[in-house]
């Protein structure tokens, strides 16, 4: 009876376990499938693209003209304000005249001998001419007569040349400007003993002003063979400021240097911009930007679409089942916020833009379009495919010598 008892126990705990299990597994709840991540994508666009290629430039004036004196002297006075715009014929310096007024003086004193001897001469001419026919004298003092008074004549020609020289001599004490430009700092000063070696200032013409840069081998093979550079292309040039900001007037490319320099593979060419407020001076550096070509039917996405990993270029596109393809693509320039895709993806493929890190591909997603203002390529295109080469031009394109006057 005992027995029966303990059996029955040990059945009714084994049912209350099995209830027990079986209430726990009512209670468990299956849980529901996870809801897509939700990203953001964008369209591809096609459309044509100017590039645009940009280079670190250097500013020089249009014409610089190195002040030398003519004349050797000592300086009295600087007669202009450094650093400040001059006319041409502006005086610049006086060098002390009193030598060549001097010099002048004696000059006229000579002239005036070699006149007064011409008109001896003529008249010792006038005289022995009828006397020669009257047998009064030899024919051999008329020809010497003749002769002296040739000879006066070109002692004349000669003073009134002394005369003209002493004259310039004069003049070159004040020394002037030659152009219209910007005068340099004074590098002799008064009291200093100047010759014509001595470069006294520089004036630069700065309205135009010239920009050199230097674009390599292949952007100038790209550039000339989508229409040639200089002398086609009007207002081809803009230039960017040292702060940043757009210089207002666009310029001209107008000289290409005649080879490639070999060490650096680049071509030097000058563009002119306009400098009508004297805002550009000489040594002034900006970057120099130009159109070299444009690429038909571009197509383009967000820079943030791509992902790049040693070097391989990689795009998440969302299909029509919103399921996620990664594609590996090449990429081209940068375009703005844009990027240019080369290879790898079709118009109209829907990248993902927001979201890439938590895709995988076969992923299905919930896709939430951009606005569309995102996905607009700016006016223009910068190229990044190689960096920009300073230019600094060995020799000035125009040079002028003033010769002070």
């Amino acid at each position: 009876m005992r027995f029966l008892t303990r059996k029955m126990a040990a059945k009714w705990a084994l049912l209350a376990l099995s209830a027990l299990l079986s209430a726990a597994s009512c209670a468990r709840k299956t849980p529901p499938p996870a809801a897509p991540p939700s990203v953001e994508v964008a369209p591809a666009v096609q459309k044509d693209i100017p590039i645009t290629t940009e280079w670190i430039g250097s500013l020089d004036g249009y014409v610089n003209a190195e002040i030398r004196p003519q004349v050797e002297g000592y300086v009295l006075r600087l007669d202009y304000r450094e650093g400040s715009f001059v006319q041409r014929g502006g005086l610049l310096f006086e060098i002390d005249p009193r030598q060549f007024q001097a010099a002048l003086d004696q000059a006229k004193a000579d002239l005036a001998r070699a006149q007064a001897a011409e008109e001896r001469a003529r008249l010792d001419v006038a005289r022995f001419t009828p006397l020669v026919a009257e047998k009064a004298i030899s024919q051999q003092e008329l020809d010497n007569a003749l002769s002296n008074e040739r000879q006066a004549q070109a002692n004349v020609q000669a003073a009134r040349a002394a005369v003209e020289h002493a004259r310039l001599n004069l003049e070159w004490t004040r020394v002037t400007s030659p152009i219209d430009g910007i005068a340099g700092i004074a590098k002799a000063q008064t009291g200093n003993l100047v010759n014509s070696q001595t470069v006294m200032t520089t004036v630069s013409q700065v309205d135009p002003i010239k920009a050199y840069f230097s674009p390599s081998e292949q952007e100038y093979m790209v550039w000339s063979q989508s229409g040639g550079i200089v002398g086609t292309r009007k207002g081809a040039l803009q230039l960017i400021l040292a702060d940043g900001t757009e210089y207002p007037y666009r310029g001209d490319p107008v000289i290409q240097d005649r080879s490639v320099d070999p060490r650096t593979g680049t071509i030097t060419i000058a563009g002119i911009f306009p400098n009508p407020e004297r805002l550009l001076r000489p040594g002034q550096f900006a970057k120099v930007r130009a159109v070299t070509r444009t690429v038909r039917g571009a197509l383009l996405v967000p820079q943030r679409a791509v992902s790049e990993l040693q070097g391989n270029f990689q795009i998440a596109v969302v299909g029509l089942d919103n399921k996620v393809d990664v594609r590996t693509v090449e990429m081209g320039e940068r375009v703005g916020s844009l990027w240019l895709v080369t290879k790898g993806l079709n118009p109209g493929d829907r990248v993902v833009v927001e979201g890439v890190q938590k895709v995988k591909a076969g992923m299905v997603v919930d896709p939430k379009p951009v606005p569309a203002v995102a996905a607009e390529p700016p006016a223009a295109v910068t190229s990044a495919a190689k960096p920009a080469t300073l230019v600094t031009p060995a020799k000035p394109a125009t040079a002028a010598v003033a010769r002070g006057r």
